[in-house]
């Protein structure tokens, strides 16, 4: 079969990875893409938040799958046209994809179907929300409620960096986004991700993972895209797996049928985890991001068949074959990042690298020119290792990071150190 993934990110190098491993894939296509998946893939020069451009190229390619990774597309509205034209699409409509696209939605969903999260309010000016930080006190988390690439998130220790925050939101420095800000109590416990394959009707776990949001070592510093990950998550033992699915994703997954807005595609739960009990963080409805890198490192190529079953609502007789493995990936970024970073420097000894099962570098902000890899975002490479154990993985996706020749990039030197 023929299949567009849409992305340029890591994920969607990874997502381009494993479905090439795969038989039944005949001919690969991303768009936008980056440079690591020239190998894999035909890169195609198309507007992916474009529903019209994006159903002709499927037409004029014989697409018989599209696979949407990132959720501005999705929030645009992609799928809903994908599948109005008859094509086969992994990811959510418009409508279920407000499961991230505002805060305040799932908040609301999740008190319509009693999934336990943090106790919230929402406000669309600034000086009530200050009056609310005031009276809760610190800490508590301050977001903008609609999709911020990840940067829209302040866990405020004190009252100050809490009203900062609201006024940085009303402010304008997250756009149409940060319009009204939702205000949440401070969890604590241990965060981790936990992935569903959701067809509208039925439920399908696929991994866990953790990733590292903070760009210094020891979870230190300003939070970022993700500087890592590992898989799974020694924290989302069987038990919790087993309450989550039954408290949190599957009411969701049935409070949004009532809705008449079934979910289909890959809902990412980021949990907070303290005394052997979830509660949710926030939804993502497209794969996470370095979280991604981890997973399709231990599915290989059976994510097509598992992304086939859940476009094609047959997931209640669907399995997951996992080995006894584990994988970890390290981000490496451009000096200054989350700040203000430097473009175009360039990236050598990828060439020289043995990539396999066991050790992949995953692209995210890379481009070819003059013949060259150059970096062209703030998170660049992931370079991901897999093991028989965690300690095995962090080796080799390690020797990978010190065999890459990048004067202008950095890592942290501590992914997976909680269960290392």
């Amino acid at each position: 079969m023929n299949i567009l993934i849409l992305g340029s990110g890591g994920r969607e190098h990874a997502l381009a990875w494993a479905i090439r491993q795969n038989p039944k894939c005949d001919r690969l296509f991303v768009a936008p893409g980056n440079a690591g998946m020239e190998p894999l893939a035909r890169l195609a020069d198309l507007d992916i938040l474009s529903g019209p451009a994006v159903i002709g190229f499927c037409e004029e390619n014989a697409i018989d799958l599209v696979v949407i990774g990132p959720e501005a597309p999705l929030a645009a509205g992609v799928a809903d046209e994908l599948r109005a034209a008859g094509i086969l699409v992994f990811g959510p409509s418009r409508a279920a994809a407000m499961l991230e696209a505002s805060k305040a939605f799932t908040k609301e969903v999740c008190d319509a179907c009693g999934a336990p999260t943090a106790a919230w309010a929402r406000f669309d000016a600034a000086e009530p929300a200050r009056a609310y930080i005031r009276a809760q006190g610190a800490p508590i988390v301050v977001k903008a409620d609609g999709l911020a690439a990840g940067k829209g998130v302040t866990v405020a220790m004190t009252e100050a960096e809490a009203i900062a925050a609201v006024d940085d939101a009303f402010g304008g420095a997250f756009g149409a986004a940060g319009a009204e800000v939702v205000i949440e109590e401070f969890m604590e416990g241990e965060e981790a991700s936990f992935f569903v394959l959701c067809d509208g009707v039925d439920c399908l776990p696929i991994g866990t993972a953790q990733d590292h949001k903070r760009v210094g070592e020891g979870d230190t510093g300003p939070n970022t895209g993700g500087m890592g990950a590992y898989s799974p998550a020694p924290v989302l033992t069987a038990e919790i797996q087993d309450a989550v699915m039954a408290e949190i994703v599957r009411p969701t997954v049935a409070e949004m049928a009532r809705r008449g807005t079934p979910f289909q595609g890959v809902l990412y739960a980021g949990l907070m985890i303290r005394d052997g009990r979830a509660r949710l963080v926030e939804y993502n409805v497209r794969f996470g991001d370095p979280e991604c890198q981890v997973l399709m490192m231990r599915l290989g190529a059976q994510a097509l068949d598992l992304i086939l079953a859940c476009a094609e609502g047959r997931l209640g007789t669907a399995a997951v074959s996992w080995a006894d493995d584990h994988a970890l990936t390290v981000v490496l970024a451009a000096k200054g990042y989350p700040g203000a970073y430097e473009k175009g420097s360039a990236i050598r000894g990828l060439d020289a690298l043995a990539e396999d099962s066991f050790r992949m570098v995953f692209h995210a902000g890379t481009a070819r020119r003059d013949g060259q890899i150059v970096a062209t975002g703030g998170r660049v490479l992931a370079a991901t290792g897999r093991g028989a154990t965690l300690a095995e993985a962090h080796a080799r996706a390690y020797a990978l990071v010190d065999a890459i020749d990048w004067p202008g990039g950095f890592c942290r030197r501590d992914i997976g150190w909680r269960a290392l």
